[in-house]
């Protein structure tokens, strides 16, 4: 009986632009989730700007940091940015410019409305219409169910609530994040 050499499948490298440490905490969560289904994916979590900013100068920071990352790394197969919605407007001339630096650059651009708590509270059993009008009270909803969530959360603490079946709830009501999703086997 001869022993085999075990080949490990090299992993997908994915790129994840994070406006901050909740949102890396969450591309965390999401590799382990893929890990659990077998998926050999490897997200490389990027906090972009802790607070948030500009949409448009978000985008261009993380067109340099994987430029950057490429060059150290090798590149991605896949590009993602996490932005929360609620700056989307502020600056329409810039926010013009937003989309053809996303083709340009291969990227899915998923916008969290109307920042990452709300996109969090849509991952709650019938909350998939909810749509808070703002950060508070996106914060305030989200902690009705989710009492113990703080900025910033850290993937372990998240495993409670954001798991497998919590994803798939959340796909339903957001395009943009299931096709990314769809994109990488989930």
């Amino acid at each position: 009986m001869s022993r085999g050499r075990v080949v490990i499948p090299q992993r997908v490298r994915i790129y994840l632009g994070c406006e901050g440490q909740s949102e890396q905490s969450y591309g965390r969560r999401l590799s382990e989730i893929a890990d659990a289904r077998g998926l050999h994916l490897y997200f490389d979590n990027d906090v972009l700007q802790p607070g948030g900013g500009d949409p448009l100068a978000l985008v261009e920071l993380a067109v340099r940091r994987i430029e950057q990352r490429k060059r150290l790394r090798g590149d991605f197969r896949h590009r993602a940015l996490l932005l929360d919605g609620d700056k989307l407007g502020q600056a329409p001339g810039r926010d013009g410019r937003i989309a053809a630096l996303v083709r340009e650059n291969r990227l899915y651009l998923i916008w969290q409305r109307p920042c990452h708590e709300g996109f969090l509270l849509r991952h709650f059993a019938g909350q998939a219409s909810r749509e808070p009008q703002s950060a508070e009270l996106a914060i305030r909803e989200l902690k009705k169910l989710w009492p113990e969530y703080a900025k910033p959360m850290a993937a372990v603490r998240m495993a409670e609530h954001i798991h497998g079946e919590a994803i798939e709830r959340v796909c339903v009501c957001e395009p943009e994040f299931r096709a990314f999703l769809r994109l990488l086997g989930f």
